[in-house]
């Protein structure tokens, strides 16, 4: 092999081995950000990861809603009227947050079961539901529709019982 063939082929080498760094420490990359949805019945089951960011979403269960009064700590169950999910949030509850209302939570699940959230994100008028949460409740049998129908019934009932709302606080 001659002199200039054998420096061709190491820069070539050298750009496959730069090329392969590059593609593995981007793929490494966005693994580490890949937040995917899972609904209260697939974690049941055990399909979502452990200590890993995930994004979760169903109904706020009517009752569930525990706040700490000397802190921002809330405490709350997320339902698919299968199973349920534990969630812990410390911090400002959106506006919109209320019992019998579709929510999106981005957090960590851990061993306990519960699900330690970073962000809470709730529906932004009473015809919206979270995309993940109407095709979550349709996979457990039930229509998205009906749950808006269910979730003003709930609020005014919660309104009437004189209820606090995150709005209240």
């Amino acid at each position: 092999m001659t002199p200039k063939r054998k420096q061709k082929l190491f820069v070539i080498l050298g750009l496959l081995s730069l090329t392969a760094i590059a593609v593995g420490l981007t793929l490494y990359a966005l693994r580490a950000n890949i937040n995917l949805f899972f609904s209260p019945v697939q974690i049941a089951q055990g399909d979502a990861p452990m200590e890993r960011q995930i994004r979760a979403g169903g109904m706020v269960k009517e009752g569930s809603v525990s706040r700490d009064p000397e802190s921002l700590d809330v405490e709350f169950v997320v339902t698919d009227y299968v199973d349920d999910l534990e969630v812990y949030y410390s911090g400002i509850l959106p506006d919109l947050f209320r019992e019998g209302q579709g929510v999106v939570v981005v957090g960590e699940l851990q061993a306990d079961g519960r699900l330690y959230a970073d962000k809470v994100l709730a529906r932004h008028d009473e015809n919206y539901m979270p995309p993940e949460v109407a095709q979550a409740l349709e996979e457990a049998g039930y229509s998205p529709a009906d749950f808006q129908a269910k979730a003003a019934e709930v609020g005014k009932r919660l309104e009437q019982q004189g209820v606090p709302q995150a709005s209240d606080y």
